[in-house]
């Protein structure tokens, strides 16, 4: 029989549990930081909840782990919520509330796991819950930030904030070293303290200090003045280390290629370098059939070239499917079809990002999509349609990636009107600046062996010690 090695021995090669939660905003960031560690030798096993909220979510995990099959997968089954006592209709932050409550389950989970857990990288969805748990075990627990850092110095400061406000309801927020967050670009359910998210995300940012480090998918070349004054303890004094280690990238290896993802690619090969604007508002993000008309024919005046990918639905899996002909008619889909794409079906976005035909992202600026235009050097319109996106969104045009109409929010009562989104669209892919700053922004991304490459080096060895 052989006999156990002492414990450093068996942390010198470590091993990283990665505890992710719901939506693939969440899930992507996880997967792609799992196959960066697993590609430096480290042990990597991924908690996967059952069931998923969409499909998307369900597809890509198969194929992550089709493509690393040394990395272990954990299955957690999650207990059932009822929606009617939440007083909570969103899908995500039901599922976000459904992982948080089983923490419990989690000792059991981990103290299989083999070998030893070196650490456990906690979504921050789940934080308030799932550190605790992880401290129990004497395992060092690290937070995936899958925003970006002022949305972390946003979530860090947001308690004190409420601690010492002195006005009803949210306003404007300063936050210390950072800037102003105005009080139209706080989430609108941060504004009601008794819904269900906003419990969550105050508990979230509450044990923020409970972690041994945050780890965020931003460069430092992007983001230096919320880094710094997250790291030098003025947005709040008990901040653990936040590291930038970003831009994650995409996983090679990993494929959902489907027809749609061919036929993209395809027709993008076929058009003029950086003369595409690729039209996308993430997976969450349903619009309203008004809007959808009016964005169509606002992409139909500009006389621009562009792939649109429509979504008329919050959850893949949720509603009856609407074509593409009963939301656009045939005839618009016909006057387009020699300098435009439009398609319902998931994409690669990574892949159109990177191809030297797309010069232009109307964004609803979730972090995940700004991080891809910056890694390909691709301008943005920034649309942002809720949650963080306001943020991320102020981010993208004092870092220089892009423009941001800010009467453009969240879900509006009056539909922005074709005339004016084919308006930006045009000043977006006339601005040379805009251009060469995004092409500086995609060079600092590409360093290799910078600030991000020296600061993941850190966080892997220090786990070795």
């Amino acid at each position: 029989m052989t006999e156990p090695q002492p414990y450093a021995d068996r942390r010198r090669t470590p091993h990283i549990v990665f505890l992710a939660s719901s939506g693939m905003g969440h899930l992507n960031p996880f997967l792609r930081l799992a196959a960066q560690l697993s590609a430096r030798d480290c042990r990597v096993s991924l908690l996967t909840t059952h069931p998923t909220v969409s499909a998307a979510e369900e597809r890509h995990v198969d194929a992550f782990f089709a493509a690393f099959p040394g990395v272990r997968r954990l299955d957690l089954h999650l207990p059932l919520l009822d929606p009617s006592e939440l007083n909570c209709a969103d899908p995500f932050t039901l599922r976000f509330e459904s992982i948080r409550r089983s923490a419990h389950l989690l000792p059991r989970v981990l103290a299989d796991a083999s070998p030893p857990v070196s650490a456990a990288i906690v979504d921050i969805s789940v934080a308030s819950s799932y550190l605790p748990a992880v401290a129990e075990m004497g395992i060092p627990s690290y937070i995936l930030f899958i925003s970006c850092a002022a949305m972390l110095a946003l979530c860090a400061y947001f308690p004190t904030y409420l601690a010492t406000k002195n006005t009803f309801g949210v306003g404007d927020i300063d936050i210390p070293g950072v800037w102003r967050v105005p009080k139209s670009s706080v989430p609108v359910v941060l504004h009601d303290q008794n819904q269900l998210f906003a419990k969550q995300f105050l508990e979230n940012g509450q044990a923020l200090p409970k972690a041994n480090g945050i780890l965020v998918n931003t460069l430092h070349a992007w983001e230096p003045e919320a880094l710094a004054a997250l790291n030098e303890g003025k947005v709040t004094p008990d901040m653990p280390p936040v590291l930038a280690i970003g831009p994650l990238l995409p996983v090679p290896k990993m494929s959902v290629e489907g027809e749609s993802v061919s036929a993209t690619l395809a027709w993008l090969d076929r058009q003029p370098d950086r003369s595409v604007v690729y039209v996308s508002f993430g997976n969450r993000t349903g619009m309203q059939a008004e809007q959808i008309r009016e964005l169509g024919i606002g992409l139909e005046r500009s006389g621009l070239r562009f792939l649109w990918v429509v979504k008329s639905k919050v959850v893949d899996r949720a509603e009856v499917e609407v074509g593409l002909e009963e939301l656009l008619g045939e005839e618009y889909l016909a006057k387009i079809k020699d300098r435009g794409m439009v398609v319902k079906d998931w994409v690669e976005q990574a892949e159109i990002l990177r191809h030297r035909a797309v010069g232009g992202f109307l964004s609803h600026c979730g972090w995940n999509s700004v991080v891809e235009a910056a890694l390909y050097g691709v301008r943005i319109l920034g649309w942002p349609m809720g949650g963080d996106q306001r943020v991320s969104a102020a981010a993208v045009a004092r870092g220089g990636l892009g423009i941001w109409v800010e009467g453009w929010s969240w879900q509006a009562e009056e539909p922005i009107k074709a005339e004016e989104i084919s308006e930006r669209l045009k000043d977006l892919m006339a601005a040379e600046g805009l251009r060469a700053s995004a092409t500086t922004m995609a060079a600092a991304a590409a360093d290799v062996g910078g600030t991000s490459y020296q600061e993941l080096t850190h966080f892997t060895e220090s786990l070795t010690l």
